[in-house]
């Protein structure tokens, strides 16, 4: 059987600053743990702040699956202007005077965006057209039709809307939301399908990330947080959640007896119980060891990835 790497492996969880693509925060992480392997949960765009989830060595194989985890979110919809990218770094594409929208009615285009919907993700977004990158046909002069695509939003609530003024003197209404959702939803996407519903446009100004999966802000750490422990020769260094800490909050847990163990580490599927909810289980050994992801097939695991 091949031998695992040595090297540890675990999550750094990032509160990304706005400015840094999710690209940028995995370099500066290369460097923080001298490895190059290092990988990402789910992007952030550059103007979001928040949880970015980043896996070290072994641990960059469970980030595929926490990828598909539930999402959490806080945003400002800016109602009277809607923008070449659907939030505030892009230029804008019409203005519409936003003032005396009745609070009843934002709740009911909030309504509409809520549960299970298609969604048509936002231009310029690294979705792929045809083999290429939607954001690089549209930077390329082309007109780029994204079809719809199923997502879900668990939650979406107004906390507040306030009438301002834009730059450019447009009277417009921003409103304070928080949004729980699916991997693959598009804020910005929301922001501007509440805005087109009300009949005067819309784009996100503000967002931040607070939770992917169990993993929350309370647990995240500034890059500058995170570099001042690396540099620090009395710490502890690295703030890395083991492997098996980061499996045990993200998945269903199994305890396998140890015969059953040897087995499932070469190879052999074992027998499995059921257990609810759908998704990867966390196979853990009987000293504790996270031994794999796997997944029932009729009664048995399949193993998705050997982590012992």
């Amino acid at each position: 059987m091949k031998r695992q790497s040595n090297k540890p492996g675990g999550l750094v969880i990032v509160d990304k600053p706005s400015g840094f693509t999710s690209h940028d925060v995995v370099a500066k992480m290369r460097g923080m743990a001298r490895t190059r392997r290092v990988g990402h949960a789910g992007t952030l765009d550059p103007m979001a702040t928040g949880v970015l989830v980043l896996g070290l060595e072994r641990a960059t194989k469970l980030l595929g699956h926490l990828a598909l985890t539930e999402k959490e979110y806080v945003g400002t919809v800016r109602l009277g202007q809607s923008t070449l990218t659907d939030d505030a770094e892009g230029e804008i594409l019409a203005s519409k005077a936003a003032h005396g929208i009745a609070r009843e009615d934002i709740d009911a285009g909030v309504a509409e965006l809520s549960g299970a919907i298609m969604q048509v993700p936002s231009k310029v977004s690294a979705i792929k057209i045809d083999g290429k990158r939607s954001y690089k046909r549209i930077r390329d002069g082309e007109d780029v039709e994204i079809p719809a695509r199923p997502v879900t939003v668990s939650s979406f609530v107004v906390h507040s809307a306030h009438e301002t003024e834009a730059a450019d003197g447009t009277p417009v209404t921003d409103v304070l939301v928080s949004v729980v959702c699916s991997s693959g939803t598009y804020i910005r996407a929301l922001a501007r399908d509440l805005g087109a519903g009300l009949g005067v446009g819309g784009h996100l100004t503000a967002l931040r990330r607070t939770r992917v999966g169990p993993y929350k802000l309370d647990r995240a750490r500034t890059l500058e947080q995170l570099q001042a422990a690396v540099d620090d020769p009395e710490g502890s260094g690295l703030p890395v959640m083991p492997l098996g800490d980061a499996a045990d909050a993200a998945f269903t847990r199994w305890d396998v007896p140890e015969a059953q163990a040897r087995l499932l580490l070469n190879g052999a599927r074992v027998p499995m119980p059921l257990f609810e909810g759908d998704g990867p289980v966390a196979a853990f050994g009987p000293d504790g060891t996270f031994l794999a992801l796997v997944e029932n097939q009729g009664g048995r695991a399949k193993s998705l990835a050997v982590f012992a």
